[in-house]
């Protein structure tokens, strides 16, 4: 079989035919390799007519080929009629390619590979820039592709007091089956996503009742990952539109202090004890300095620091149940000192992730109402029961314009009796009351991570709270300016308990009617005991003035 000739240089006569000497190279990778010398061959020809002899029916044939492979073939039916349509080349063409015909079938069969190198090392130039284009191109998908893939979510834990161990890496096909399969049109629909602090935030519309939503959502989740990952659906704060955020499970454990937490708490809680008593004694309150030598003093301050200290006991122990009926995680409290009223309460963390807006406001709510029902009731009945000794402690009136509530219950209860400059005597148990009253109530200040602020959050969401606690710290500061008790817990609230709240699981969802109404209640409660009573106890010591 006589092989076809090499292609000549390109010329304004060829150039109609530069694909014959291109595209079968490209094919050529795949031929078996010839014994006597790399020669390529590509005829095409009709299956139904025997192979055709001459150098015009090599040329015919190398025709149809380059036809075939530019255009559609023409429709015949025969191999003849494909020849006849094929449009004829140039008469100078034809006579090249004739003449190179006649001189290649002359040839002796040990042909000098020489004419061929040439052609062939242009195709080998040819397939490896094609191949070295094909992987650059490879490369740069792949690059562009890794910028979707891989959502880098080192950048730490959107929950506070929480820490990321080492940077994490959420391969696309996890986001894909996030947002079509875990997030679906019948529980929130993704409309686009991005990365957020050290997880992906899913934007979209949130469909049926939220509640029910997110159970479904958790479930899908747990079915497709297991533990691996944990969901928000949160509020965006920019346009106040329901939001998911995916972050990795090991992003939300919480830190752990270097100082044992029992330890700590533990010292905290000696310090507060001595300062309940030194507040009971007033002799020691005048001289600090003298506590140390008059130690057997404090033993004076044990009943008032029992009834206090009773009254804080019973808050934290509220806490304590509701978290555990609501399936939320305490850390031990820390008894905060105050020399003013023997403690500010203590400062309980919560450790692991709460629901829902309710069981935030059930925790947050069920210490100042166990609180404020025992300091309550132990205050009316110091107000009614005379003192043991039958001196009590002798006080000016001057003490119950401190607070709303207290002014306005000794009003009530005590009468005529109770005028501006004029000294009585009362049971201590009112003001040891009073100061488990006003304990409460400053936890209860709409601020940070206080029991107010939590109550706030659960109950109006994280923006009116945010906006209602900043208030609050600015009247906190201006009444810093007149009391010393205002100016130790600003400074307390900014160090300690500022925030922010830790996202809840679920924060769209408002709480029952009934527990948002015992919200109100105590912070209504609580503003009551921190306000001053600004009325005369005995109108008729108002004078007249002349103008």
């Amino acid at each position: 079989m006589s092989s076809s000739p090499p292609c000549p240089p390109p010329s304004r006569a060829t150039s109609s035919y530069g694909c014959c000497c291109h595209r079968p190279l490209l094919a050529s990778t795949s031929a078996p390799a010839r014994s006597r010398g790399a020669r390529l061959t590509l005829t095409l020809r009709s299956p139904s007519l025997p192979p055709p002899a001459g150098p015009l029916s090599r040329s015919g044939s190398r025709r149809v080929a380059c036809r075939a492979a530019d255009e559609p073939e023409p429709a015949a039916s025969n191999g003849d009629e494909a020849v006849a349509d094929a449009p004829s080349p140039p008469a100078d063409s034809v006579v090249q390619e004739d003449a190179a015909a006649e001189a290649d079938s002359g040839a002796d069969n040990t042909k000098d590979e020489s004419p061929n190198a040439e052609p062939l090392n242009s195709a080998l130039t040819s397939l490896q820039n094609i191949d070295r284009y094909a992987k650059a191109a490879a490369d740069s998908a792949a690059q562009e592709q890794l910028v979707e893939v891989d959502v880098n979510v080192a950048s730490g834990s959107p929950l506070p007091g929480m820490k990321l161990e080492e940077a994490v890496s959420i391969p696309k096909a996890t986001v894909d089956i996030l947002k079509d399969q875990v997030f679906s049109f019948d529980t929130f629909f993704v409309t686009s996503h991005e990365p957020y602090e050290g997880g992906i935030l899913f934007k979209g519309n949130l469909r049926g009742v939220p509640a029910k939503s997110f159970e479904k959502i958790t479930t899908r989740l747990e079915n497709k990952f297991g533990d691996e990952f944990k969901v928000f659906l949160l509020i965006n704060p920019e346009d106040e539109k329901p939001v998911a955020v995916v972050v990795p499970k090991q992003t939300v454990e919480p830190a752990t202090g270097s100082v044992p937490e029992w330890a700590a708490a533990g010292a905290f809680g000696v310090v507060t004890i001595f300062t309940l008593l030194l507040r009971n004694v007033p002799v020691l309150q005048d001289n600090l300095l003298s506590t140390f030598d008059n130690l057997e003093l404090l033993k004076d301050g044990l009943p008032g620091a029992l009834v206090t200290g009773l009254i804080v006991g019973v808050h934290e122990i509220g806490h304590i149940l509701a978290a555990r009926d609501a399936g939320v995680k305490l850390s031990v409290p820390y008894f905060v000192p105050s020399w003013q009223i023997g403690s500010f309460g203590g400062i309980t963390r919560i450790v692991n992730i709460v629901r829902n807006r309710g069981d935030l406001l059930k925790v947050a709510a069920a210490g100042p109402v166990a609180g404020f029902s025992l300091g309550f009731g132990l205050l009316l009945l110091g107000f009614t029961l005379p003192p043991s000794d039958g001196l009590g402690i002798i006080v000016d009136p001057a003490v119950f314009h401190q607070s709303f509530l207290l002014g306005g219950l000794a009003k009530l209860i005590l009468g005529d009796v109770l005028k501006e400059g004029t000294q009585l005597s009362i049971n201590p148990l009112v003001l040891w009351a009073w100061a488990g009253l006003l304990i409460n109530a400053i936890n209860s200040i709409p601020a940070g991570e206080l029991d107010g602020g939590r109550i706030a959050l659960a109950m109006w969401g994280r923006k009116v709270s945010s906006r209602l606690g900043s208030v609050t710290i600015a009247l906190l500061g201006l009444s810093s300016l007149f009391s010393d008790v205002a100016f130790y817990w600003a400074v307390l609230i900014f160090f300690l308990q500022r925030g922010p709240i830790a996202p809840l699981s679920e924060e769209i969802t408002e709480p029952e009617n009934r527990y948002i109404g015992l919200g109100v209640t105590i912070l209504f409660l609580g503003l009551l005991v921190c306000l001053p009573y600004p009325f005369l106890f005995d109108p008729s010591q108002v004078t007249d003035f002349d103008f």
